[in-house]
């Protein structure tokens, strides 16, 4: 008889159900992860409210963090001890198709196609007690670092990868609007980079925390013109990255406006609704500036987050917003789509 654990199943709007389904076996090439914390991301979240229509019963999750409990053939027992604490890069790419083979996976054809084969209900699994997963999805994390930080590691990898795209050089004035949790995660990284940091944001509460966590400049859109602002203490100049983490459409052309020749305007987050904004071909011909997206980690942004969260160059202490045991996971969710929270974190040890 196989072994049985349990899982986080997203059975209808806004309702979770704990269900036990049968616990994986590694296969040759496999870690079996016990995963010990799953932070609640905003895709988690949208298929809670069913903003994002999927079949259900489904169980997301892959901001995750545990440790080695199994391995499968052809697996190096020194390489991989059991008990080892690591972080996961669940995203799904095929290896095979033109961007993997290009170094830009994070683009990958089948980004979205789940290998849910192993799994008796779909998704990426993450809010299980266990998971299968390839050796070279597997990052090693050291013992002392708490799970409330490792889980960092997917949702900073996606900023690693956006920050990359706005080519942010020492001494760059660096715009972030909106002071989310990934506005907060390119507050940090635009400072570590060395630049000064202007936030946009109508919260007070988050300005302030902006403020505690690097940004040298926190504005309110609401009663301050931004663009104007912006351009007027880079002597007309404008940013040379402008960073989008709002869905707003009509935010996404003031990030363009604020942008300044030779800039980048990097637009983080997805937009909803989708509406067109205006852009003028011609300033976009004599500024040379570069309007672009960032879209999901590479293996080397995935790296690289790994590399800062361990060795504690960013510190995300103040973006948990809570932690939550499984049997809290209805409670979990709902404090996660509120607009006051940052993440939220579910133990399966609680």
């Amino acid at each position: 008889m196989s072994e049985k654990m349990k899982v986080i199943a997203i059975t209808g709007e806004r309702r979770t159900e704990v269900r036990e389904v049968k616990k994986p076996v590694p296969g040759p090439g496999q870690v079996l992860m016990h995963i010990t914390a799953c932070a609640l991301c905003t895709w988690e979240q949208r298929a809670y409210t069913q903003v994002a229509q999927m079949p259900l019963p489904f169980v997301g999750g892959h901001e995750v963090a545990g440790e080695i409990a199994a391995i499968g053939e052809r697996v190096d027992p020194k390489e991989f001890p059991i008990g080892r604490k690591i972080t996961a890069r669940l995203i799904h790419v095929c290896g095979k198709c033109y961007f993997c083979r290009n170094n830009q996976e994070n683009m990958c054809v089948e980004m979205n196609n789940l290998d849910s084969t192993d799994m008796e209900i779909p998704g990426t699994g993450g809010l299980g007690e266990y998971l299968n997963v390839q050796t070279s999805q597997v990052y090693m994390l050291p013992d002392n670092l708490p799970y409330e930080r490792a889980v960092f590691a997917e949702p900073l990898a996606c900023v690693v990868h956006s920050v990359e795209q706005g080519c942010v050089e020492l001494g760059d004035d660096v715009v972030v609007i909106g002071a989310g949790i990934m506005g907060m995660l390119h507050v940090l990284l635009a400072k570590l980079k060395g630049a000064r940091v202007i936030l946009s944001e109508p919260d007070e509460a988050r300005r302030r925390l902006a403020l505690e966590l690097g940004a040298d400049i926190a504005v309110n859109p609401m009663e301050t013109n931004v663009v104007d602002y912006v351009k007027g203490i880079t002597d007309g100049r404008g940013a040379e990255a402008v960073f989008n983490t709002t869905p707003i459409a009509s935010v996404a052309e003031q990030a363009v406006a604020m942008t300044g020749n030779n800039g980048r305007c990097v637009m983080y987050s997805s937009m909803h609704p989708d509406k067109p904004i205006g852009i003028s071909p011609n300033w976009l011909h004599k500024s040379e500036a570069v309007i672009t997206g960032s879209v999901s980690p590479t293996v080397r942004s995935f790296f690289r987050s790994v590399q800062l969260i361990q060795k504690g160059l960013v510190n995300t202490e103040k973006l948990v917003s809570g932690v939550y045991g499984y049997s809290q996971a209805n409670e979990a969710f709902e404090a996660a789509i509120r607009p006051d929270t940052y993440r939220i974190i579910i133990r399966s040890d609680m």
